[in-house]
């Protein structure tokens, strides 16, 4: 089975993370900074040993299990029409997990760049990709606007991820502004984000009604 360049792609991004874990591996402090508050402040430490090498693990592990579901979706023949989409999100996903590794080797090398500026700039760009994803996406089980009503009509999948995709792109920007409020750039990640769940849960059933009586 060969692989498609988007699984290329993510492979030799997880290679590059653990390259990188290993060549700073010696420059970094036994207690490495690992954790941040909202306010951007330290507050969690861990040994280097488990500290660098946690975030490189976690994005092989998400991107086997991103890869993995692609093959036993029922509707497997729908992921693969927007297949380089959704493979561009995981390549997303992971060339954000890649800047948090490297924020925190950069932290502990004593170069402190706010997360309050890292995590809203890579939250908001995912947030927005997840609107063009969602604009392509054919109904299916695991990816996508996932209720009891889009999973039960082509229609409303299509008029709900729509309209989505639309509010993540919004979502994604709004994100992006936090970055000049950094002490409340939290909520500028959670409010939106809910705001759109709450939105397309409650017009997906609308639809499906709509639909229904229709």
């Amino acid at each position: 089975m060969s692989i498609t360049k988007g699984q290329a792609a993510i492979i030799g991004l997880v290679l590059v993370t653990f390259v990188i874990s290993v060549y700073f591996y010696p420059k970094m402090p036994q207690q490495m900074a690992s954790h941040w508050n909202a306010q951007g402040q330290v507050n969690g430490y861990m040994g280097k040993d488990v500290g660098l090498f946690i975030m490189p693990a976690t994005m092989a592990g998400m991107a086997l299990l991103l890869n993995f579901i692609v093959y036993i979706d029922p509707l497997r023949r729908n992921i693969e029409k927007f297949r380089p989409y959704y493979e561009g999100f995981i390549v997303f996903m992971c060339i954000f997990m890649l800047a948090i590794q490297y924020h925190i080797i950069l932290w502990n090398l004593g170069i402190q760049i706010s997360t309050n500026v890292v995590i809203p700039i890579g939250i908001g760009l995912m947030f927005y990709y997840c609107g063009i994803l969602c604009q392509r996406a054919k109904r299916n089980w695991f990816i996508g606007i996932r209720t009891p009503w889009t999973l039960s009509s082509d229609v409303v999948w299509a008029k709900t991820h729509r309209i989505g995709g639309i509010l993540f792109k919004i979502a994604g920007l709004v994100t992006l502004v936090g970055i000049a409020f950094q002490k409340y750039a939290i909520y500028f990640i959670i409010v939106p984000v809910f705001a759109v769940a709450i939105f397309t849960v409650v017009y997906s059933f609308v639809i499906y009604q709509q639909e229904k009586q229709g």
